[in-house]
């Protein structure tokens, strides 16, 4: 198995178009969808992260520290949170993607996770 994680992005002005009652209907299934694969063993973490006006982004340069307000892409499509999943390979992580409703409002990013074990040994560390 290899670890996957899905990297929910949404539009707001989508999600804030729905009425609260069917944000609400789409969370409770979302949740309950999540429960169920956690306790499959699939499902290794989630969070919804806070809005992007509670972000702040650091960047050093040169060794000038800089922190500005907000994420630092500027894009119509937002972070929201995540999934850490483990899948049998590419596919089966789209399929378990595939059955969350956030690809409606934004776009669901299917990475897979590097090998920190094998990193560490890499590098000596």
């Amino acid at each position: 198995m290899q670890q996957f994680l899905l990297l929910i992005y949404i539009e707001p002005t989508l999600l804030q178009a729905l009425p609260s009652e069917e944000f609400d209907a789409l969370m409770r299934d979302c949740l309950q969808h999540a429960d169920a694969l956690q306790a499959q063993g699939i499902l290794l973490a989630s969070q919804k992260l806070q809005p992007v006006d509670q972000a702040r982004t650091l960047r050093v340069r040169g060794g000038q520290e800089r922190v500005i307000d907000g994420p630092f892409a500027e894009t119509r499509e937002l972070l929201a949170g995540f999934n850490l999943i483990q899948a049998d390979d590419r596919e089966h992580a789209l399929r378990i993607a595939r059955e969350f409703p956030w690809a409606r409002f934004g776009s669901i990013e299917v990475r897979p996770l590097e090998d920190m074990d094998a990193e560490r040994e890499r590098v000596g560390a």
